[in-house]
């Protein structure tokens, strides 16, 4: 009872429950999805031919309409002539011979005559000469009788003694059917022609059609002409950029085209400008406090050996030399930001075997879990290979210094580039993983860590040294080879770092 109380104050307070969703909206949006195209100029294309496509339906439709009643004229004009043509030749031949000129006749499958002893029941009297017809009768019947009392250009008037004494016409009743019956001027029996004029077509002449498809495909190819040719210097835009990402001095956009676009140049390259002016001051100033400190260090030391108490001398002269490790690590860090290698071509497999001998020859006692973990294929990338070096050796290092040892995992180059905006590139990236078996790191200190001066002291052995800037350099230089680095904890314990390359 308590339950269903429950449920009941459940239900007035939160009110009735969101209904599920169908199974099939999820899918739908997510087909939708894929069939959306994704490029700039793949949106505009498509959009514009859609309005093209809709523009011309448009004007197709008004002249399709336009044309229906011209159609139907010309169709009703053929099915006049060629009544007045049946009804022509039987009246002009002998009453003897009228059945089997009849038989001879090759009419259209849509028309049929008959010489009958009278009309059919439903037809409407309408005497030769009276007035016009009733409002039930359409058109078509009107002109039947002007086809065979009047001149046309293909039918000359009929002489009086061959005109016919009665017509006789079926009532519109909105069926395609007609029916139309003559009584001979010169027996009682009823000439009657039923016949089925074809429906109005617009699209009888083959031009039509062919116009339509012509003018779509012509305006599409000069839509994805002209859209590709205004977006091109988006492209060129995000390029630029990539390549500034890449490499702080990169070469400057172009700044030529549509005032707008030449803007967007300008402010491009300005851009990028005050921002190699600022990295070049910070390292400049970096260096420089970093220099200057080195003379002071000096001139402490040499005032350290006056200090009579051997102890507290250890004590100053540790860390002093602490203090000469940070101002070395600065400098190089320094160097490293404003170093201008050239990129070039390089064997990441020869290059990463390279790092683990010389790794195995300074820990000769670990030489053992020092390596590949798989045999690793052959890789050429393109790259700086004295800076890409270092930031190996750095990662292979703190392995070796952390974890007691290193694995190596090159995987096979595959496609799945990005662009700085996040777009899929031509380009093709390989994986490097850097794995040991150390005490790992807090998920929380996983991308503090290359933040410049940055220790884990909780997580990691302080004796080991360092200044907290080496995963900085690393992160650095593998930024500017336009990869990317991150940390990750392993099971049960060790710690993992990845690092992506562009081939």
């Amino acid at each position: 009872m308590s339950n269903g109380t429950d449920a009941v104050r459940a239900s007035a307070a939160g009110g009735a429950p969101d209904a599920p969703r169908a199974p099939g909206h999820g899918l739908a949006r997510r087909i939708a999805a894929r069939l959306r195209p994704r490029s700039l100029a793949a949106r505009t294309s498509l959009l514009l031919i859609v309005g093209l496509g809709i523009i011309e339906a448009i004007g197709l439709t008004i002249h399709a309409l336009d044309r229906i009643d011209f159609d139907r004229r010309m169709v009703e004009q053929e099915a006049q002539n060629r009544v007045g043509m049946i009804y022509r030749s039987i009246v002009e031949t002998p009453p003897a011979d009228r059945q089997s000129e009849l038989e001879a006749l090759h009419l259209p499958p849509s028309f049929h005559a008959t010489l009958t002893p009278g009309p059919d029941p439903d037809m409407v009297d309408h005497a030769v000469g009276g007035p016009p017809g009733p409002p039930g009768m359409d058109r078509m019947d009107r002109m039947t009788r002007m086809v065979l009392m009047h001149p046309t250009d293909n039918l000359p008037p009929l002489p009086p003694h061959l005109r016919p004494r009665h017509i006789m016409f079926q009532p519109d009743r909105h069926s395609p059917r007609r029916a139309v019956a003559f009584l001979l001027p010169d027996e009682t029996r009823w000439l009657t022609i039923h016949f089925v004029p074809p429906p109005p077509n617009p699209f009888r002449s083959p031009t039509f059609p062919t116009a339509f498809v012509l003018m779509t495909v012509a305006g599409s190819i000069l839509i994805v002409w002209g859209v590709r040719r205004l977006i091109a210097p988006v492209g060129t835009l995000a390029a630029a950029a990539e390549a500034l990402g890449r490499d702080v001095n990169a070469p400057p956009m172009p700044e030529d085209g549509p005032l707008e676009i030449a803007q967007a140049g300008r402010a491009f390259n300005t851009m990028a400008s005050r921002i190699r002016r600022f990295l070049t001051d910070r390292t400049l100033l970096l260096t420089a406090i970093g220099h200057d400190l080195r003379t002071p260090i000096t001139r402490l030391k040499l005032r350290s050996e006056f200090i009579d108490d051997d102890e507290l001398r250890g004590k100053f002269l540790s860390d002093l030399d602490e203090l000469e490790s940070m101002v070395a690590a600065t400098l190089s860090f320094g160097r490293d930001t404003s170093r201008r290698e050239p990129m070039g071509r390089l064997d990441l497999t020869a290059l990463l075997q390279t790092v683990l001998d010389e790794a195995a020859e300074t820990h000769p006692d670990l030489a053992d879990a020092i390596g590949f973990a798989e045999e690793p294929p052959t890789v050429t990338i393109h790259a700086r290979p004295v800076a890409l070096k270092r930031a190996l050796n750095n990662l292979v290092q703190n392995a070796i210094n952390y974890g007691g040892g290193v694995r190596i995992t090159l995987q096979p180059p595959r496609p799945g580039g990005t662009s700085g905006t996040g777009a899929a590139t031509d380009e093709e990236i390989v994986t490097i993983l850097i794995e040991d078996d150390g005490p790992g790191l807090p998920p929380e200190d996983l991308e503090r860590m290359f933040e410049p001066f940055v220790r884990a002291e909780s997580s990691r052995n302080r004796e080991t040294g360092g200044t907290g800037l080496g995963l900085a350099i690393t992160r650095n230089i593998i930024w500017g080879l336009g990869g990317d680095i991150r940390l990750g904890n392993r099971t049960p314990h060790g710690l993992r770092a990845t690092i992506t390359l562009v081939c």
